[in-house]
C-alpha cells in the first residue's frame, strides 16, 4: 500500500470531514485528533513481530473502505441469533456504523440504566461515560487498528447500571454490516457497585458471503461487587476483516462471565484482556472458534492479576475444517502485589481436515510466590473409533461428525446460562460442519 492510495480513503481532509458530521463536545475531539495522529505515527505490524508472525495481513487493503460519512439506506437482518426466543429488556441496534434502533422498556428507565446509541449518550450526556471510554479497558495507542478506532469509531451502544441496580433481563446488541461496508462500532458497558446485567452482544452480515472491514472494540468496566454475564458472538460474513480489542476491568468482589464466539470473517485478530484490579474480582472466560474454508482466526488473550486474592479460568476451544486455520495466545500476568491468586487457562483443538491448522501458545508471567497458575493446550483429529460407533447406530458420517463436534464444544456451552442462546451456538456450529478428509 502506498502512502498516495492511502490518502485517497483515510486523508486528513477526510478525517476532518468524519468529525464535522459529528455532534460531540470538545474533549472527546481533542481525544479524537490525538487517536488519529496516533494512527498516522504508527507503522502497519510487520510479520517478524510476536503478536502478527502467525497472521498475514498483506492482502488487506485500508484504501477499499473509507470513512462512514453517511447513513444507510437497508435494514438490519431481521433474525439476530442470540435474541431469538429471549425475552429482552431492551435492544439497540446500529449498521454500517450507525445507529438505527434503540428499545428499553420503561421500568429500567425509571430505575435509571442508560441503554442505546453511545453516539447520542456522549452528545447529550458526556460526563456519564467520559472516564471510561477508552481510559481503562482498551488502550487506544496499543497498536495501529487501536489507534484508527479510538479516532473514527461510530454507530456503537453502551449500557450503563446505576449502583445496585438489578437488570434481570438480558439486553440485546447487535451490529451489522452491508457488503463491503465498514463498521468501526464500540461498545461500552459500565456497571456501578452492586449492579447485575446481562448483555448479549453479536455481529452479522446481510449474506454470509459478504466483505468489508470491522475496527472495534468491546470495553466492560465493573465496579465493586457488580456482577455481568456478558455473551458475544463474531458471525460476520466470510469476506470481511475484523480487528478487534476487548477489555474488561473487574473491581473488587465483582464477578464477569464472559463467552466470545467467532463463526464469521475471513480473517479476525482480536486482542482480549481482563484486568483483576480489585481483591476478590474473579472472571470466567469461555471462546468458541469454529472456522472453514480459507479463514484465519487470531486471539491473544491475557489474564492480568494486579490485586491479591483473585481468580481467573480462561477455556477457549477451537474445530476446524477443510484448510482453515486458528491462532491463540494465552498469557497469565500476575503482578508483585497480587499474592493468593488463582489463574487457568487452557486451549483446545479438533482439527476435522487434514490441512487444517491450529496454533497454541500458553505463557505465565508471574511476580508473586504465592499463587496457583496451571496452563494446557491439546490438539488432534477425531477419533475414528467414535465416527464407527456413532454411525453403528444409524448416523450418517457427516451427523457422527457433528455429534463428535457438539460434544467436544459442550463443556464451554453448559457454561452459558440462557438455555436458548446455548441452542443457537450449537446450531450454528452444527449447520456448518461437513464431512472431513
Amino acid at each position: 500500500m502506498t502512502s498516495a492510495t492511502l490518502q485517497q480513503n483515510f486523508s486528513q481532509q477526510q478525517f476532518e470531514a468524519f468529525l464535522s458530521t459529528r455532534r460531540e463536545p470538545d474533549w472527546l475531539l481533542e481525544r479524537r485528533r490525538k487517536a488519529w495522529q496516533t494512527f498516522c505515527q504508527f507503522a502497519w505490524p510487520k510479520r517478524n513481530e510476536e503478536e502478527w508472525m502467525r497472521t498475514d495481513i498483506r492482502l488487506f487493503k485500508l484504501d477499499r473502505f473509507s470513512l462512514p460519512l453517511t447513513a444507510p439506506t437497508q435494514t438490519v437482518p431481521s433474525t439476530p441469533l442470540l435474541a431469538q426466543g429471549v425475552e429482552l429488556g431492551g435492544s439497540s441496534a446500529s449498521l454500517d456504523s450507525h445507529s438505527i434502533r434503540v428499545e428499553l422498556a420503561p421500568k429500567w428507565q425509571k430505575k435509571g440504566v442508560v441503554f442505546g446509541s453511545l453516539d447520542k449518550i456522549v452528545a447529550e450526556n458526556g460526563d456519564l461515560v467520559r472516564k471510561h471510554l477508552l481510559t481503562r479497558a482498551v488502550d487506544p495507542a496499543r497498536d495501529k487498528f487501536a489507534a484508527l478506532h479510538a479516532a473514527c469509531w461510530s454507530g456503537g451502544h453502551v449500557l450503563y447500571v446505576p449502583r445496585g441496580v438489578v437488570v434481570d433481563e438480558p439486553l440485546h446488541v447487535l451490529s451489522a454490516m452491508s457488503d463491503g461496508a465498514i463498521d468501526l462500532g464500540h461498545l461500552l458497558v459500565v456497571l456501578e457497585e452492586g449492579a447485575e446485567a446481562t448483555v448479549l452482544s453479536e455481529t452479522a452480515s446481510h449474506d454470509p458471503q459478504d466483505g468489508g472491514l470491522h475496527c472495534g472494540a468491546i470495553e466492560l468496566i465493573q465496579g465493586p461487587g457488580s456482577h455481568l454475564r456478558f455473551v458475544s458472538l463474531q458471525n460476520w460474513g466470510q469476506g470481511v476483516w475484523h480487528f478487534g480489542h476487548a477489555g474488561a476491568v473487574v473491581d473488587r468482589d465483582a464477578t464477569l462471565q464472559w463467552t466470545m464466539g467467532a463463526i464469521g470473517s475471513r480473517l479476525s485478530k482480536v486482542n482480549q484482556h481482563v484486568a483483576l484490579v480489585g481483591p476478590g474480582a474473579s472472571c470466567q472466560v469461555n471462546g468458541i472458534l469454529f472456522a472453514e474454508g480459507k479463514q484465519h482466526l487470531s486471539f491473544h488473550t491475557l489474564q492480568h492479576h494486579q490485586a491479591p486474592s483473585c481468580r481467573s479460568d480462561f477455556l477457549y476451544k477451537a474445530a476446524l475444517q477443510d484448510r482453515a486455520r486458528t491462532v491463540w495466545r494465552g498469557v497469565i500476568k500476575v503482578d508483585p502485589d497480587a499474592q493468593k491468586t488463582d489463574g487457568y487457562q487452557r486451549n483446545d483443538n479438533l482439527l476435522l481436515s487434514s490441512q487444517a491448522r491450529a496454533d497454541s501458545i500458553p505463557g505465565l508471567e508471574i511476580q508473586a510466590d504465592d499463587v496457583r497458575c496451571t496452563h494446557g493446550s491439546t490438539s488432534g483429529r477425531v477419533d475414528e473409533e467414535l465416527i464407527f460407533y456413532a454411525r453403528c447406530r444409524g448416523l450418517s458420517r457427516r451427523e457422527a461428525i457433528r455429534l463428535v463436534v457438539s460434544g467436544f464444544f459442550q463443556q464451554v456451552i453448559d457454561r452459558i446460562t440462557i438455555e436458548s442462546v446455548r441452542e443457537a451456538l450449537g446450531h450454528a456450529i452444527g449447520r456448518r460442519v461437513r464431512e472431513y478428509d
